[in-house]
């Protein structure tokens, strides 16, 4: 399996907005009645919606702040006890877009550091990620969700060292304050080979 298979697809066929809203359930079934909730509450297109490992429901949708904020509540209102997790990003980074599309994610020459923080849901490791840009001058390096990883998510940040600590510490901090962070590192002038592995 490469990297770009963890990932569910992307429509090609829509743009990603400046907002998306994510919901991540327990149950597949219950997953596709809040998708359709989802569209019938709003004007918001689906960027995906698919089963994810280990048994969850991913639903990712894009459109109008006040829009997506209205599909996400009566998503997460039909989720009801089997919502793992949301989140809502009215301003979300072109990088997070271009990960998840798996676009992007080679390393050119010598690395400086390397970060990378692992969540246990989707949505915490999307935010993390989009708070991670937004922090400091850093390059996501690859946005794994669920596939492949018994439902746990991670991202990669690399750039100087000073910057992938500053964003490493902001995007750990944001999955703590969701109760969704596993284990975040930062590896400073990490060995010439680490990149073949990454």
């Amino acid at each position: 399996m490469n990297r770009n298979d963890f990932n569910p697809e992307l429509r090609e066929d829509c743009a990603v907005g400046p907002c998306i809203g994510l919901l991540e359930l327990s149950s597949v079934a219950r997953g596709v009645e809040s998708a359709d909730a989802v569209l019938w509450q709003a004007r918001v297109e689906l960027l995906f919606a698919s089963p994810v490992q280990p048994g969850k429901y991913v639903l990712l949708f894009t459109g109008g702040v006040q829009d997506v904020s209205a599909a996400l509540r009566r998503g997460a209102e039909v989720a009801g006890t089997d919502l793992v997790d949301e989140l809502l990003i009215q301003q979300v980074h072109e990088q997070v877009e271009d990960a998840l599309r798996r676009r992007g994610g080679h390393i050119d020459g010598h690395l400086d550091a390397i970060g990378v923080v692992e969540t246990a849901t989707v949505a915490s490791a999307i935010v993390a990620a989009d708070v991670a840009l937004k922090t400091a001058t850093v390059d996501l390096f690859d946005l794994r969700i669920a596939n492949g990883l018994d439902g746990k998510s991670f991202l990669s940040v690399i750039g100087p060292v000073s910057d992938v600590r500053s964003a490493v510490t902001a995007a750990a901090k944001s999955a703590e304050a969701r109760g969704k962070l596993l284990r975040s590192v930062v590896i400073p002038r990490p060995h010439p080979e680490l990149s073949l592995h990454l």
